[in-house]
């Protein structure tokens, strides 16, 4: 909180417009790289950690990083495919060329470019473009989420009080296999029912009130920086799974929910496997 007791979220970004700018340029970029790859046959190398990593992948990054290096020369970048560069900037860029390279290979339109720009470590802009399907989410700190496509859909997440009643998704179940808690599937209980896939994509269907939880683990700053300021502008939170911050030393765990009174039973659940009240 400011000494005003404005929330951070709320508090404009300075030059957003130009941030935005440079950040759209790139995703537009990145996306006339990727759709050419798409159900191409593209050969899939695996990196040293077993994920799988194309020239796709390794392209738009490439691509998005140049845009941002010729637009804001002083930001540092830190991407996926290749580290970090200009350390010791207040801004850096944070790239995850093809988020759901899995869904890539395989024909399915649910991977997404993320995009987001860090202010002292804070994220206050974030991008899920779609290159395949036309979709984009755009999240600027202190303004209200923005959804571009020709798809129907609206931002804004959907008022869930009770677990209960939540549609709970999580891109795969061997990712809950290195969780840090036994208590997933207390949460996987406690909700509607649950959807498997999805990576970014169900984040960004969160953000327009299909989607009511995610709860993963194993998640790397690229994975979910580009969310937080989508998800929190659309009208929810996210956390990692102890309700806290997510910041650059963070355990790997995400929690997003569309109604914050959801909040404090999920964190329960996922830590005790009994919820809050």
């Amino acid at each position: 909180m400011t000494q005003t007791g404005t929330p951070l979220a709320d508090i404009p970004l300075p030059d957003a417009d130009r941030l935005l700018e440079a950040a759209t340029a790139a995703a537009d970029a990145a996306a006339c790289v990727i759709r050419p790859f798409f159900r191409s046959g593209v050969t899939v190398d695996d990196k040293s950690d077993q994920s799988p990593v194309t020239v796709a992948d390794r392209t738009a990054e490439r691509t998005i990083r140049a845009i941002l290096a010729e637009r804001l020369p002083d930001h540092a970048v830190l991407g996926e495919e290749f580290g970090l560069e200009r350390v010791g900037s207040r801004h850096c860029w944070v790239i995850d060329p093809i988020d759901g390279t899995r869904a890539f290979v395989t024909g399915r339109p649910t991977f997404g470019t993320l995009i987001a720009l860090l202010e002292d470590g804070v994220p206050v802009l974030g991008i899920i473009d779609q290159p395949i399907t036309g979709e984009r989410w755009i999240g600027v700190r202190g303004r209200p989420t923005h959804y571009e496509s020709r798809l129907p859909g609206t931002i804004g997440t959907r008022r869930c009080t009770e677990l209960k009643l939540a549609e709970l998704s999580c891109t795969s179940p061997e990712m809950i296999a290195d969780a840090p808690t036994p208590h997933w599937d207390a949460l996987r209980r406690a909700a509607r029912r649950v959807t498997w896939g999805g990576d970014c994509y169900a984040y960004g269907l969160l953000a327009l009130g299909q989607v009511d939880v995610i709860a993963e683990c194993t998640m790397k700053i690229w994975d979910w920086a580009a969310l937080v300021p989508i998800i929190e502008g659309a009208g929810g939170r996210v956390t990692d799974w102890h309700g806290r911050t997510l910041h650059a030393q963070s355990d790997g765990t995400v929690l997003a929910v569309g109604d914050p009174a959801m909040l404090a039973d999920a964190v329960s659940l996922l830590n005790t496997g009994l919820p809050a009240r």
